[in-house]
């Protein structure tokens, strides 16, 4: 009897087995890899968190975050951030938990991401470990310094202060720097319990004071007077009025409480009638609150969505900056009912007062429509993220948010704005420049102006669109205007 046959057939029979657990093997320690490590039953991806060096993320080819080998046994890895309380509104904190950019990117860094775990699987089939991504972020950070430090010097003390600055063109983010800040190296990995504890008592930080919440996107002021861009903007795009058009600027009754809305100054252009663009430049709230007045608070609302107001967006995964708001309505805490916004109200709105609410991300954005053909491009952080081996595994991609108002709308207000820096509130700052709308919001009694200056730079050809605030005394244009005007300075340089 033959017995060759036989074997040859068991043979087969057992090479197809062994290739058919190899691919198994490959499919579970490959593919599945990730979806295997994230299973809310796996108790090691917990232990495992620390064990690992992540990824770095740099900007201006300078390193602000890295980890490091702690030589012990839990973490093995620690984290270090290169002036932790310049950048922590960007890069935020890792400690297990994670904000910011080392939340929205924290698989491409730790190196689970699909995108590096499918490119390396045969070191995951072999078991070594996958490493984390690197990012290179968008900002200028001579421009970040700048600012952190103006903020430092120009706020009062126990008060807030943030600025921002986009590149009109594509959205990326040149500086996002807030006063005060935190320093995430305070509660890395390394620090274990202390810096745990630290943490919470950040976190539960009572008064306006709360430096886990950055003063740049994730946190609202009054806009002031710098919300009259929006308010003429919307006016402009109905067709009733242009810039040269004649509007009262004298006094305003306001209908429900018969009181006069007041303005700065009764001379000069808020003497009684001047062109939009001269009311503009003199910042006569007198004539914002009657456009607001004649258009109404359901069309301001609308007209300041189109902006970014009044909705949320993602300026990286996960990551929302705080919302922007013109309210219809809101919470009245006396009768714990809301209550449509009065009139009274929709005039004290259309100069940015009231209950309207803007991050300086926002604020920025709104100049950033001005100065582009009304057009705002998303505004993002990171520029793009690196494997180990320098193959590129992400790469942002300039994106449109929103037409805000018609491109002629837009000139229009450009031209409005650097009449400002020309004739009007802003003539002390024409030595940077730059182009502009001060504004000045009280904040209820008891607490210190909030203080703005909204705009773009350079004057003609503009590139990049800004927007500061700072709380204290006094004026935006004398307080915020000097530290846009040098933050632009640095940003321009490139």
């Amino acid at each position: 009897m033959n017995m060759d046959k036989p074997i040859r057939r068991v043979a087969i029979f057992g090479l197809l087995l062994f290739f058919g657990l190899m691919a198994q093997v490959n499919y579970v320690q490959g593919s599945e890899a990730e979806s295997l490590r994230t299973d809310p039953l796996n108790t090691r991806r917990f232990s495992e968190v620390f064990n690992n060096p992540r990824g770095q993320i740099t900007a201006d080819g300078q390193v602000l975050v890295k980890s490091f080998p702690t030589g012990k046994s839990n973490p093995k890895y620690g984290r270090t951030y290169k002036d932790g309380l310049l950048y922590s509104p960007i890069t935020g904190y890792f400690n297990g938990g994670a904000s910011k950019v080392e939340m929205a990117y924290n698989s491409l860094l730790g190196g689970t991401d699909k995108r590096i775990t499918h490119q390396r699987w045969f070191d995951t089939f072999i078991g070594k470990k996958p490493e984390g991504a690197d990012l290179e972020l968008t900002l200028n950070t001579a421009a970040q310094e700048t600012a952190y430090r103006r903020l430092k010097a120009q706020t009062s003390q126990g008060r807030r202060g943030g600025v921002a600055v986009i590149d009109i063109r594509t959205g990326a983010v040149q500086v996002l720097a807030s006063f005060p800040s935190f320093d995430p190296n305070e509660v890395a990995p390394q620090t274990g319990l202390t810096g745990g504890k630290r943490l919470e008592a950040l976190d539960a930080q009572t008064g306006v004071i709360k430096p886990l919440i950055d003063n740049a996107m994730s946190q609202t002021f009054p806009p002031g007077s710098s919300f009259k861009i929006v308010t003429s903007a919307i006016a402009m795009d109905g067709g009733a009025i242009n810039s040269q058009s004649q509007v009262s600027t004298g006094q305003l009754v306001l209908p429900e409480s018969n009181k006069a809305l007041p303005n700065s100054h009764d001379t000069g252009q808020c003497g009684g009638t001047a062109t939009l663009r001269g009311a503009f430049a003199e910042s006569c709230n007198t004539t914002f609150g009657k456009l607001a007045l004649e258009m109404g608070i359901d069309k301001l609302n609308a007209g300041a969505t189109k902006f970014g107001f009044n909705r949320k967006f993602e300026i990286e995964p996960d990551v929302q900056p705080a919302e922007s708001d013109v309210p219809v309505e809101y919470f009245d805490p006396a009768t714990k009912k809301k209550i449509r916004t009065g009139r009274d109200g929709t005039a004290r709105s259309g100069i940015g007062q009231e209950n309207v609410r803007a991050t300086p991300l926002q604020m920025a954005m709104v100049a950033a429509a001005t100065a582009n053909k009304g057009k705002i491009m998303k505004p993002y952080l990171v520029e793009r993220a690196r494997a180990k081996d320098q193959s590129e595994l992400y790469r942002a991609r300039a994106q449109e948010y929103a037409q805000a108002m018609k491109a002629d709308t837009a000139d229009q207000l450009a031209d409005m704005m650097r009449a400002v820096v020309t004739e009007g509130t802003g003539k002390s700052l024409a030595q940077y420049g730059i182009a502009g709308k001060t504004g000045t919001a009280e904040q209820g009694e008891g607490n210190p102006n909030a203080r703005w200056f909204v705009g773009f730079a350079p004057m003609e050809k503009p590139r990049y669109a800004f927007a500061v605030v700072t709380e204290g005394p006094e004026s935006g244009g004398a307080n915020a205007g000097p530290i846009a005007g040098e933050v632009m300075r640095q940003v321009l340089k490139k």
